[in-house]
């Protein structure tokens, strides 16, 4: 039951993840068309630069969920992959709850209030003469609260998972760091010189 919990979330996660992984190639092509027309036709666009902040702006606060699931947010690994799991998962727990759930929960509460302000006047742009809605992107943060919080209760689910039987649980994987794609590689290498099998073979 645990782990379909886990996954439902993870899988949720990876979708919106993934969905507003394309405002990377949208902010590509509307960046080079705005150096286009700005620097070859000498004929700026008005609203490249909003264009740019915003949706830069929805791909940072919507990945966080994404990049949560995935174990990717800054830590001391230097000293937290010393210890044992257990330890980790200990130490872990309670710093969600000390730390983590205050930040996403009042990010959650006060982006609500914030939100519905600017969706009430209808807010727009002051960097441009053409009046760019902005009010779309502060209606993300309540969500981007939303989902953080609903991934750290998944976390914490892991926490307690880790604590019990001594390992991590295991996470959805879809991309993979270069590093660790050829550290991968060279153990799998170092297998075959041996004469073993490679580790996806086992």
């Amino acid at each position: 039951m645990i782990n379909r919990v886990l996954r439902g979330v993870d899988q949720l996660s990876k979708s919106v993840g993934h969905a507003f992984a394309w405002c990377i190639l949208i902010l590509t092509l509307g960046t080079s068309y705005e150096v286009f027309v700005r620097y070859v036709l000498n004929n700026p666009t008005s609203w490249a630069f909003d264009m740019s902040y915003m949706l830069y702006g929805a791909l940072f606060i919507m990945a966080g969920a994404y990049t949560l699931s995935r174990n990717g947010h800054v830590r001391g690994d230097v000293i937290f992959r010393l210890w044992p799991p257990r330890v980790q998962g200990s130490i872990e727990l309670v710093l969600y709850f000390l730390f983590f759930f205050p930040g996403v929960v009042s990010l959650m509460v006060a982006g609500w209030g914030y939100a519905a302000d600017a969706y009430r006047i209808q807010e727009v742009s002051v960097n441009s003469p053409i009046g760019v809605p902005v009010w779309p992107l502060k209606m993300l943060i309540p969500v981007a609260g939303f989902l953080l919080t609903l991934q750290g209760v998944a976390e914490v689910m892991r926490c307690i998972l880790c604590i019990r039987d001594g390992s991590w649980p295991q996470r959805l994987h879809d991309v993979e760091e270069i590093e660790s794609a050829l550290q991968h590689q060279q153990e799998d290498e170092a297998r075959q010189r041996r004469g073993e099998p490679a580790e996806g073979a086992k």
